[in-house]
């Protein structure tokens, strides 16, 4: 019998000042079974760094041609495609000839500087690729619950993230901007 995912239920307010998007989300998230809750909320705060109405969850983990996230115009040509860990430079390389904009979202702390560090000369080419660091995913992932309500508040790229029991700072790291 296979595993079921499971499903958090959450309720995200977004300030960002950067890019002046405020909006409340009310969230459905599926958690493969394979997917730890730290990977889940990274695609939460992946989704809270682009924010958009058109920004939706893709299978990213179920289906090799889809990303973790995407926004499509409509005529269905891909916008943003937006991916997080540490995949196989020629998966990026493929994003991007796919879509407008790529966005690689690295977390994993000294394993996932490494990972830049092996792929960073390669990837400099693809134009259309942006590359975040998050440097320490540990309190995000602490903050996962099934039935979470959580703020970020975003200014000068630092974010602030509240939720019921804590609240933490966390500055994502631009290692590559798209050109």
């Amino acid at each position: 019998m296979a595993l079921k995912s499971t499903v958090y239920k959450m309720d995200v307010s977004i300030a960002d000042m950067d890019r002046h998007y405020y909006q409340q989300h009310a969230l459905t998230l599926a958690r493969h079974p394979s997917e730890t809750e730290e990977r889940l909320m990274v695609r939460l705060l992946a989704f809270v760094l682009f924010a958009d109405p058109d920004l939706v969850f893709a299978n990213g983990l179920s289906e090799d041609d889809e990303p973790d996230l995407w926004q499509k115009d409509l005529t269905g040509a891909i916008i943003r495609w937006i991916c997080v860990g540490l995949p196989d430079e020629r998966e990026i390389r493929k994003a991007c000839g796919r879509a407008q904009e790529v966005v690689q979202i690295l977390y994993g702390g000294r394993t996932a500087e490494q990972w830049w560090a092996q792929n960073s000369k390669a990837l400099s080419k693809c134009d259309a690729l942006t590359v975040i660091l998050l440097p320490d995913t540990q309190a995000l992932a602490a903050a996962a619950e099934r039935g979470l309500s959580i703020s970020f508040t975003r200014q000068d790229g630092h974010l602030l993230i509240s939720h019921t029991t804590d609240s933490f700072e966390l500055t994502p790291q631009v290692l590559k901007t798209a050109s």
